[in-house]
C-alpha cells in the first residue's frame, strides 16, 4: 500500500505488539523501514515476536515488558523505549482485555481490571510519551484500536465497550490540543477479524461466526493484514492532515445492523416483488394512469398480476 522504506528512519512503539494485531502492525511498519519496538507482560513471547519480525524484514525490532495498568512500569518501559531506540515517531495503543459475560455476573474487579488495561493503560502510555515528545519538541503520530461497539454499545461487553469509548474520547480530546505539538492521533475501530483462536473459546461450534458473517455485507471476516494497511497509513507522512479520525474497518457490519429496514434481506425474493407490486399498485392508484404503470411494471421487469 505505501512505498518501500516509507518508515525508513522512523521509530515506532507498539502495544500488545507480540500477537495478533499487534504483531501485524509491527510486521508491516518493520517491513517499511520502521525500527519497531513492542511491549507487553509476556516478554518471552514478545523475544520470539521481536526475533521472528526481525528476521524476517532485516530491521531492528526490541522487545520491553510492561504492564500498562501499572504507572511505574509504564513509565520504566518508556525510558527504555527512548534508550534503546529513541523518541518515538509512531506509537500505536493496542494492549488490550475482554470479558465476555452478562453484565450482572461480573464483579467490581472484573470492570477495574479491563477499564484499567483498555482506557487507563491507553492513557498512562499516551500521556507519559507525549510528555516526554513535548520536553524534546517532537511531534508523532499516536494511533489506538477499539472497536465499532465503543460508538454503538453492546450486550456482554459493557466494560469493554465503555472503556474503548473512552478511549475514542480521549484521542479526539487529544487531536485538538496536541496538535499545536505536532501530534496527530487517530482511531481504528476493527470490526470482527480472523486472527488465531479469536472465536474459538465462545463459539466452539462456529454457530456465532457464521451468523456474524451473515450480517457482514462484504460476506467474510476481516483480516489482521487489512488493519496494518490502514494502520501504516494513518501513521506515515502521507496521513499528515487526518487526525481526530475515528474510522470503521468492519466490512459494513456496524451500518448493516443499524439500519431499520436491513432485515428485510432476510425475506425471500418472491416476497420482495409482491411488496414491490403492493406498492406499485397503490401508487397507481393514487397518483398515475395504467400506461404509465405498465411502463413502471416494464422498467422494474415485474410480472403484472391479475389484480392489476
Amino acid at each position: 500500500m505505501l512505498p518501500p522504506n516509507a518508515f525508513q528512519g522512523k521509530v515506532a512503539f507498539i502495544t500488545g505488539g507480540g500477537t495478533g494485531l499487534g504483531k501485524g502492525m509491527t510486521t508491516a511498519l518493520s517491513s517499511l523501514g520502521a525500527e519497531c519496538v513492542i511491549s507487553s507482560r509476556k516478554i518471552d513471547v514478545l523475544k520470539q515476536t521481536a526475533e521472528e519480525i526481525s528476521s524476517k524484514t532485516g530491521n531492528k525490532v526490541h522487545a520491553i515488558q510492561c504492564d500498562v495498568r501499572d504507572p511505574t512500569s509504564v513509565k520504566n518501559a518508556v525510558a527504555e523505549l527512548i534508550k534503546v531506540a529513541g523518541h518515538p515517531d509512531v506509537v500505536i495503543n493496542n494492549a488490550a482485555g475482554n470479558f465476555v459475560s452478562p453484565t450482572e455476573r461480573l464483579s467490581a474487579n472484573a470492570w477495574k481490571t479491563i477499564v484499567d488495561i483498555v482506557l487507563n493503560g491507553t492513557a498512562f502510555v499516551t500521556l507519559e510519551i507525549g510528555k516526554e515528545l513535548i520536553k524534546v519538541q517532537k511531534g508523532a503520530a499516536f494511533l489506538a484500536i477499539t472497536t465499532i461497539y465503543a460508538e454503538s454499545g453492546s450486550g456482554f461487553v459493557s466494560p469493554s465497550a465503555s472503556a474503548k469509548a473512552g478511549v475514542d474520547a480521549m484521542c479526539k480530546s487529544l487531536a485538538a490540543e496536541w496538535g499545536k505539538y505536532g501530534m496527530r492521533f487517530n482511531v481504528i475501530q476493527p470490526g470482527p477479524i480472523r486472527t488465531k483462536g479469536a472465536f474459538s473459546r465462545i463459539d466452539p461450534t462456529g454457530t456465532f461466526e457464521k451468523e456474524m458473517i451473515g450480517r457482514i455485507p462484504c460476506g467474510r471476516l476481516g483480516t489482521v493484514e487489512e488493519i496494518a494497511n490502514l494502520a501504516t497509513y494513518l501513521c506515515s507522512e502521507y496521513a499528515s492532515w487526518v487526525t481526530g479520525a475515528v474510522i470503521r474497518l468492519d466490512g459494513g457490519e456496524y451500518v448493516s445492523m443499524a439500519g431499520e429496514f436491513n432485515d428485510l434481506r432476510k425475506v425471500v425474493s418472491y416476497m420482495h416483488t409482491i411488496y414491490i407490486q403492493t406498492y406499485l399498485k397503490i401508487y397507481i392508484k393514487l397518483y398515475t394512469d395504467s400506461s404509465e404503470m405498465l411502463f413502471l411494471l416494464i422498467l422494474c421487469r415485474l410480472p403484472m398480476s391479475s389484480g392489476m
